[in-house]
Protein backbone atom coordinates (compact mmCIF):
# COMPACT_ATOMS: atom_id res chain seq x y z
CA UNK A 1 0.00 0.00 0.00
CA UNK A 2 1.14 3.16 -1.45
CA UNK A 3 1.84 5.63 1.41
CA UNK A 4 0.13 9.26 1.39
CA UNK A 5 2.83 11.78 -0.50
CA UNK A 6 4.55 14.28 1.93
CA UNK A 7 3.50 17.67 0.75
CA UNK A 8 6.15 19.46 -1.29
CA UNK A 9 6.93 23.00 0.40
CA UNK A 10 6.86 25.54 -2.00
CA UNK A 11 8.75 28.27 -0.63
CA UNK A 12 11.84 25.81 0.28
CA UNK A 13 11.62 24.77 -3.28
CA UNK A 14 11.42 28.65 -4.58
CA UNK A 15 14.09 29.45 -2.10
CA UNK A 16 16.27 26.42 -3.61
CA UNK A 17 15.81 27.93 -7.10
CA UNK A 18 16.85 31.27 -6.17
CA UNK A 19 20.10 30.08 -4.50
CA UNK A 20 20.44 27.75 -7.67
CA UNK A 21 20.19 31.15 -9.87
CA UNK A 22 22.02 33.47 -7.93
CA UNK A 23 25.05 30.88 -7.86
CA UNK A 24 24.95 28.98 -10.99
CA UNK A 25 22.67 31.49 -13.52
CA UNK A 26 19.13 30.87 -15.20
CA UNK A 27 20.73 28.47 -17.54
CA UNK A 28 21.12 25.78 -14.51
CA UNK A 29 17.67 26.03 -13.67
CA UNK A 30 16.98 22.50 -14.23
CA UNK A 31 14.12 20.61 -12.02
CA UNK A 32 16.78 18.02 -11.29
CA UNK A 33 19.22 20.95 -9.94
CA UNK A 34 16.35 22.40 -7.68
CA UNK A 35 15.29 19.19 -6.65
CA UNK A 36 19.09 18.36 -5.64
CA UNK A 37 19.24 21.78 -3.94
CA UNK A 38 15.69 21.11 -2.25
CA UNK A 39 16.83 18.02 -1.08
CA UNK A 40 13.25 16.35 -2.64
CA UNK A 41 12.63 13.83 -5.94
CA UNK A 42 12.34 15.60 -9.37
CA UNK A 43 9.13 14.36 -9.64
CA UNK A 44 8.12 16.06 -6.41
CA UNK A 45 9.50 19.63 -8.44
CA UNK A 46 7.33 19.08 -11.77
CA UNK A 47 4.45 18.12 -9.41
CA UNK A 48 4.51 21.38 -7.42
CA UNK A 49 5.15 23.91 -10.56
CA UNK A 50 4.52 21.76 -13.70
CA UNK A 51 6.95 23.33 -15.67
CA UNK A 52 10.26 25.56 -15.83
CA UNK A 53 8.28 28.31 -17.29
CA UNK A 54 5.97 27.73 -14.36
CA UNK A 55 8.79 27.64 -11.52
CA UNK A 56 10.68 30.93 -12.91
CA UNK A 57 7.25 32.46 -12.91
CA UNK A 58 6.57 31.50 -9.40
CA UNK A 59 9.96 32.94 -8.14
CA UNK A 60 9.22 36.35 -10.08
CA UNK A 61 5.54 36.40 -8.61
CA UNK A 62 6.73 35.67 -4.70
CA UNK A 63 9.44 38.23 -5.02
CA UNK A 64 7.05 40.83 -6.27
CA UNK A 65 4.63 39.96 -3.78
CA UNK A 66 7.04 40.71 -0.92
CA UNK A 67 7.95 43.52 -2.64
CA UNK A 68 4.13 45.52 -2.90
CA UNK A 69 3.25 43.85 0.26
CA UNK A 70 6.39 46.25 2.01
CA UNK A 71 4.98 49.17 -0.34
CA UNK A 72 1.64 48.21 1.38
CA UNK A 73 2.65 48.31 4.40
CA UNK A 74 4.92 51.83 3.90
CA UNK A 75 2.06 53.57 2.40
CA UNK A 76 -0.16 52.73 5.29
CA UNK A 77 -2.80 55.04 5.45
CA UNK A 78 -2.02 57.36 2.16
CA UNK A 79 -2.50 54.01 -0.56
CA UNK A 80 -3.30 56.21 -3.37
CA UNK A 81 -1.34 55.83 -6.12
CA UNK A 82 1.12 59.10 -4.99
CA UNK A 83 1.30 57.74 -1.62
CA UNK A 84 2.26 54.07 -3.44
CA UNK A 85 5.05 55.56 -5.24
CA UNK A 86 6.62 57.33 -2.65
CA UNK A 87 6.38 54.17 -0.11
CA UNK A 88 7.97 52.23 -3.29
CA UNK A 89 10.91 55.11 -3.59
CA UNK A 90 11.62 54.39 0.11
CA UNK A 91 11.18 50.67 -0.04
CA UNK A 92 13.75 51.04 -3.00
CA UNK A 93 16.36 53.57 -0.97
CA UNK A 94 16.39 50.89 2.02
CA UNK A 95 17.22 47.84 -0.23
CA UNK A 96 19.91 45.94 0.45
CA UNK A 97 22.69 43.79 -1.67
CA UNK A 98 20.47 40.84 -1.27
CA UNK A 99 17.66 42.75 -3.08
CA UNK A 100 19.88 44.09 -5.94
CA UNK A 101 21.02 40.03 -6.52
CA UNK A 102 17.51 39.05 -6.42
CA UNK A 103 16.28 41.49 -8.99
CA UNK A 104 19.14 40.65 -10.97
CA UNK A 105 18.15 37.08 -10.94
CA UNK A 106 14.62 38.04 -11.64
CA UNK A 107 15.88 40.24 -14.71
CA UNK A 108 18.05 37.66 -16.03
CA UNK A 109 15.09 35.11 -15.93
CA UNK A 110 12.70 37.49 -17.05
CA UNK A 111 15.74 38.27 -20.46
CA UNK A 112 15.65 34.60 -20.84
CA UNK A 113 11.94 34.18 -20.97
CA UNK A 114 10.20 37.22 -23.37
CA UNK A 115 6.83 35.47 -22.46
CA UNK A 116 7.01 36.29 -18.93
CA UNK A 117 8.07 39.95 -19.24
CA UNK A 118 4.08 40.89 -20.02
CA UNK A 119 3.48 40.11 -16.28
CA UNK A 120 5.91 42.79 -15.48
CA UNK A 121 4.78 45.38 -18.28
CA UNK A 122 1.74 44.89 -16.44
CA UNK A 123 2.85 45.56 -13.14
CA UNK A 124 4.93 48.98 -14.20
CA UNK A 125 1.71 50.30 -16.04
CA UNK A 126 -0.55 49.33 -12.97
CA UNK A 127 1.93 51.36 -10.37
CA UNK A 128 1.85 54.05 -12.46
CA UNK A 129 -1.91 53.95 -13.84
CA UNK A 130 -3.39 56.17 -10.88
CA UNK A 131 -1.16 59.28 -12.07
CA UNK A 132 -2.19 62.27 -13.81
CA UNK A 133 0.16 63.41 -15.99
CA UNK A 134 -1.16 66.20 -17.04
CA UNK A 135 -0.22 67.04 -13.42
CA UNK A 136 2.84 68.33 -12.58
CA UNK A 137 2.74 66.92 -9.03
CA UNK A 138 2.21 63.36 -10.84
CA UNK A 139 5.06 63.92 -13.60
CA UNK A 140 7.37 64.86 -10.89
CA UNK A 141 6.46 61.12 -9.06
CA UNK A 142 6.23 59.56 -12.78
CA UNK A 143 9.84 60.56 -13.02
CA UNK A 144 11.38 60.05 -9.96
CA UNK A 145 9.55 56.67 -9.73
CA UNK A 146 11.03 55.80 -13.26
CA UNK A 147 14.74 56.78 -12.08
CA UNK A 148 14.93 54.87 -8.96
CA UNK A 149 13.84 51.96 -10.81
CA UNK A 150 16.34 52.44 -13.24
CA UNK A 151 19.23 52.94 -10.54
CA UNK A 152 17.48 50.29 -8.79
CA UNK A 153 18.18 48.25 -12.07
CA UNK A 154 21.57 49.42 -13.02
CA UNK A 155 22.66 48.89 -9.20
CA UNK A 156 21.44 44.84 -9.02
CA UNK A 157 22.90 44.45 -12.83
CA UNK A 158 26.14 45.72 -11.47
CA UNK A 159 26.48 48.52 -13.91
CA UNK A 160 26.39 51.10 -11.29
CA UNK A 161 28.20 51.82 -8.38
CA UNK A 162 27.40 53.56 -5.30
CA UNK A 163 28.28 53.87 -1.77
CA UNK A 164 25.21 53.28 0.64
CA UNK A 165 25.21 56.68 1.96
CA UNK A 166 24.91 57.90 -1.85
CA UNK A 167 22.32 55.69 -2.43
CA UNK A 168 20.34 56.67 0.21
CA UNK A 169 21.22 60.28 -0.61
CA UNK A 170 20.15 59.79 -4.12
CA UNK A 171 16.55 58.42 -3.01
CA UNK A 172 16.02 61.33 -0.48
CA UNK A 173 16.55 63.36 -3.29
CA UNK A 174 14.16 61.64 -5.21
CA UNK A 175 11.04 61.35 -2.30
CA UNK A 176 12.03 65.26 -1.90
CA UNK A 177 11.26 66.08 -5.29
CA UNK A 178 7.89 64.48 -4.79
CA UNK A 179 6.34 65.94 -2.06
CA UNK A 180 3.54 68.12 -3.26
CA UNK A 181 4.24 71.58 -4.61
CA UNK A 182 7.59 71.20 -4.76
CA UNK A 183 9.45 72.75 -8.09
CA UNK A 184 11.55 70.75 -9.79
CA UNK A 185 15.06 71.36 -11.95
CA UNK A 186 13.02 71.89 -14.84
CA UNK A 187 10.58 74.35 -13.09
CA UNK A 188 13.98 76.31 -11.74
CA UNK A 189 15.03 77.13 -15.61
CA UNK A 190 11.85 78.27 -16.55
Amino acid sequence: MAGRPRSIDRNKVLDAAEALVMARGAGALSFDAVAKAAGITKGGVQYAFGSRDNLIRAMITRWGDAFDDEVAARAGTDPSPQGLIRAHLAATRDSNADDHSRSAVMMTALVQHPDQLSDTRDWYETRLAGLDLASSDDRKLALAFLAGEGAFLLKALGLFSVSELQWKALFEDLLAATAPGQSGVAADED
